[in-house]
């Protein structure tokens, strides 16, 4: 059975972080792993409370995750300060990790802020080279690109121009209000890949960016090419969305087991 291990935050209500990530990697027939770099106080409504994992502990539970089930991809998501970027980036480099997604997360689905100034310079600088793909969101992408995303011209040249800066695949997703849910992937090579899709409604959206990203990670486990891991993992979202979970008072979770038979 091929691993993928989730670098990410705890989500105490189950609907994002390393939740969201280990029930996506089972539902892909994938062993998930997992390193925690931070525990979430958090609910549909909100997010009430943030305790970062020392940093030397991140890097232990990567070390040790290497030196037995290596990982055949690995999922970046939430990372509140800096020096848990260099921890993770050290940790990885040492390892020789391969397969590797970013979620560049920086605000909950509940706008709530999840990263510092000072974790987004890092991120940029240090993880996000090491990178196979990135995923930003639209928000995210307008502030690593440095102005404003608002329309599809601008969501692709925001692509590419942080593609060109970390010489990795950057996949902007639309579904922020600026577009339906289409998203653009440019390649270091300079191609671009539009994936076009209707978007789903449904207000229960807590994770979707954690889902995303996990499930391109099991595309790469599973050796599929960045194209194609990113295509099958739209595919997956789509239907964890339009199964419409409803649970919470909030922006709830998505139904990861979509694809099984309800008792």
């Amino acid at each position: 059975m091929k691993s993928v291990l989730t670098i990410a935050g705890s989500d105490s209500s189950g609907g994002a972080g390393v939740q969201a990530d280990i029930k996506t990697i089972a539902a892909h027939h994938l062993f998930a792993q997992s390193a925690i770099t931070a525990l979430t106080a958090q609910n549909t409504m909100g997010v009430y409370g943030v305790f970062d994992v020392p940093p030397e502990f991140v890097a232990q539970q990567i070390d040790v995750v290497f030196g037995d089930i290596r990982p055949d991809a690995v999922k970046i998501g939430m990372v509140s300060s800096a020096v848990i970027v260099e921890a993770i980036s050290s940790a990885l480099v040492r390892n020789e990790a391969r397969n590797i997604v970013v979620d560049p997360v920086m605000v909950a689905t509940s706008g709530s802020n999840l990263a510092s100034s000072e974790a987004v310079v890092a991120l940029r600088k240090r993880l996000m080279p090491l990178a196979t793909v990135v995923t930003p969101n639209i928000p995210e992408a307008a502030a690593l690109y440095g102005t404003d995303v608002t329309t599809s011209a601008e969501q692709e040249e925001a692509a590419c121009a942080i593609a060109r800066e970390i010489g990795a695949a950057v996949l902007v997703k639309g579904g922020h209000g600026v577009h339906d849910a289409n998203d653009v992937l440019a390649l270091p090579d300079g191609a671009v890949v539009w994936f076009n899709a209707e978007r789903i409604d449904n207000p229960n959206t807590h994770g979707t960016g954690c889902t995303l990203s996990s499930a391109i990670a099991c595309g790469f486990a599973q050796g599929l090419s960045v194209e194609g891991a990113v295509r099958q993992a739209k595919a997956y979202l789509s239907g964890a969305l339009a199964a419409q979970l409803d649970l919470g008072r909030g922006s709830g979770p998505l139904d990861h087991m979509w694809r099984n038979a309800r008792a």
